[in-house]
């Protein structure tokens, strides 16, 4: 990884020198990517009020807060710059890159990989998040369903949850028997050593969280109707089995911490902080380079004087729910 220290921001009002350039839309442009932030956080402030509600934080904790809520905006986006670049690198190079995220409910996974992969180009990043198996899928060899979504040259693929299921939740609600266990983890470190040898990077990522920090996130996860459909019944299970869920943990990281795929564990109790160490410690396994970028040009439109824009049917437009905004003109 190049060093990211050295900020990044988008060019400021002054600095741009083309003549036809709309300042004040360039700035209003920006406010909506910080709106479009702060969006992304709203489902985190019925946490942060259910807290204040509950006896804490204290005023010190008040601050220290809101002190790195702005460090966690200025840095999200110097290493989302950082995450493009390094996407383009992959892409330019060939590189296959598959990072597997894995960790015990609520432990901050998601939000993790949706600030990963916020900004990038979907058809070089994508996500894998599988189902439960089939019928006919369980009757396959183990790793089968995965290997479709393995990477090619030129892709990252992030996994929501990996084959590691049959070291967790399989283990832990009895989906698998002891014998297939013991199998996968006799096949686990072939399988692994099959993709790093075909050129696949290979990082794995544990997400840990403290029982205390689960159970909070799961009551809040009750009462907001913005993440009520995350509770699912295995979901309430690991509250029930967190003994079990550690010892089926404490297993898979002992057994699969192979020297060609470690384990990196992320303590997500904070899940700002959580997200920028991921984030941070990902650029930093990867050997990517800046690569230049070719001045771009935009060229003029072409003007037809004899082409007149067909007016839109009033019966295909939607209603304007929150009347027109100032300036808005209509289509030409």
């Amino acid at each position: 990884m190049t060093d990211p220290s050295p900020p990044h921001r988008p060019a400021t009002a002054r600095e741009i020198q083309h003549p036809d350039f709309p300042i004040q839309r360039l700035q209003d442009e920006l406010s909506d990517e910080l709106d479009a932030e702060f969006e992304q956080d709203l489902e985190e402030l019925f946490e942060e009020k259910v807290r204040r509600e509950h006896g804490g934080p204290t005023l010190e904790e008040e601050r220290e807060n809101r002190e790195f809520r702005l460090l966690y905006f200025r840095e999200l986006r110097r290493l989302q710059i950082e995450l493009i670049r390094m996407q383009d690198w992959i892409q330019e190079t060939g590189y296959k890159l598959a990072v597997l995220f894995e960790g015990r409910d609520a432990a901050g996974k998601g939000g993790a990989i949706k600030r990963i992969t916020q900004r990038l180009n979907p058809r070089v990043c994508r996500v894998t998040a599988l189902p439960a198996p089939s019928e006919l899928e369980k009757t396959q060899l183990y790793f089968q369903r995965y290997v479709p979504h393995l990477p090619s040259g030129g892709e990252m693929v992030l996994f929501d949850r990996s084959w590691y299921n049959r070291a967790g939740v399989e283990t832990v609600m009895g989906f698998a028997t002891p014998e297939q266990v013991d199998q996968f983890y006799e096949d686990v470190p072939l399988f692994e050593k099959l993709l790093t040898n075909a050129g696949i990077h290979l990082i794995k990522y544990w997400f840990s969280i403290e029982d205390e920090e689960q159970e909070f996130r799961f009551l809040c996860r009750v009462y907001d109707p913005l993440k009520q459909w995350k509770l699912s019944p295995m979901d309430l299970q690991s509250r029930a089995r967190w003994e079990d869920y550690t010892k089926a943990k404490e297993r898979m990281l002992r057994e699969t911490n192979f020297d060609f795929a470690p384990w990196h564990v992320v303590a997500g109790n904070h899940k700002k902080r959580a997200r920028l160490n991921c984030m941070r410690h990902l650029l930093e396994q990867i050997p990517y380079e800046h690569l230049p970028q070719e001045p771009v040009e935009i060229p003029p439109r072409i003007h037809h004087p004899d082409y007149h824009r067909e007016p839109v049917p009033g019966a295909m437009k939607i209603p304007d729910y929150y009347g027109p905004a100032a300036g808005d003109r209509p289509e030409s």
